[in-house]
């Protein structure tokens, strides 16, 4: 509970920092390229060895891509009905697959299950999450930017291939063989420890509430797919397949996470509903402080 309390400090720090002019507005993008390129790569090469490969672990990876079919599935048959604009469409097909699994997902997942739930995390987060973002998130942002209608392959490989947390996940993987100097592994873990303040400030800094009238029916939507109706249906039907233990546990916690910041700021990039691209990440993330325990608790009383 002590760490959850954490989080939530670190949150209104960095809401506190956006009002003061000593802090340059671009700091929340400082501190999302420290944690990405430095703290997000330690912890992974730290936890990484420490994965042990078996056949339950596959359920880490498998469940983001079983819910990208439920979202990309809930959102078009939602589009049709109310006939959303086009830009609208390509918002919500764009952050409602995509939950914030690393950045949120690490501190959330400590303060819930310990450190013992971040080796499933990285499972989910760079073969579910990351390899969506730049595959499907692509071609989304291809289909429905403003200059869409084309997709770069070879861009799309380049960019997962240096991508800081996929070098770092390689690395860990061919580092499993042989074990960490003792002060080499003290200097990851003391580098890693910076990446729940780092991070929960930097959302702290990007908290901002526009909501206009007519984003009201597709942000209600969105969120309520994201946040909700796609970690419940990872529970079910982990459940129905007989599935459990940590690795299901930590699968439907990060199903359950808000929609990634970076997505949503490649949405407004892009040209797409701005406006609604904020209100789900800024939203989104206020009330997973209380869906994502509500999720968690329901994992514990779940059979």
């Amino acid at each position: 509970m002590e760490n959850f309390v954490l989080i939530g400090v670190f949150v209104l720090l960095g809401m506190l920092f956006r009002r003061l002019e000593a802090f340059p507005k671009d700091s929340a993008q400082t501190l999302n390229m420290f944690a990405l390129y430095v703290s997000l790569p330690a912890l992974i090469l730290l936890k990484v060895p420490q994965i042990v490969l078996s056949r339950e672990i596959l359920t880490a990876a498998v469940v983001p891509w079983g819910l990208l079919l439920l979202s990309v599935t809930a959102v078009l048959g939602a589009a049709r009905l109310w006939r959303w604009e086009r830009g609208t469409v390509g918002v919500l097909l764009l952050v409602v697959p995509l939950g914030n699994t690393s950045f949120l997902g690490v501190p959330m997942v400590q303060a819930f299950f310990g450190a013992g739930g971040l080796p499933y995390l990285i499972i989910y987060d760079q073969l579910g999450t990351l390899l969506i973002m730049v595959s499907y998130g692509s071609l989304i942002l291809a289909l429905y930017g403003k200059d869409g209608g084309s997709v770069n392959l070879v861009a799309m490989v380049r960019k997962m291939l240096f991508f800081p947390p996929t070098i770092a996940l390689m690395a860990g993987l061919v580092a499993r063989s042989w074990p960490y100097p003792e002060k080499l592994a003290q200097g990851l873990q003391n580098v890693a420890l910076t990446l729940v303040p780092v991070v929960m400030t930097a959302i702290g800094l990007q908290m901002r509430l526009r909501l206009p009238r007519r984003v009201f029916g597709p942000l209600a939507f969105g969120l309520a797919v994201k946040l909700l109706a796609a970690p419940l249906s990872a529970l079910l039907v982990c459940r129905l397949a007989g599935l459990g233990g940590m690795v299901v546990d930590v699968s439907v916690l990060e199903a359950a996470m808000p929609p990634m910041v970076t997505a949503g700021a490649l949405a407004v990039v892009a040209g797409m509903e701005a406006d609604l691209a904020v209100a789900m990440i800024g939203i989104g993330i206020i009330l997973s402080f209380g869906t994502l325990p509500a999720i968690y608790f329901l994992t514990r009383l779940a059979p």
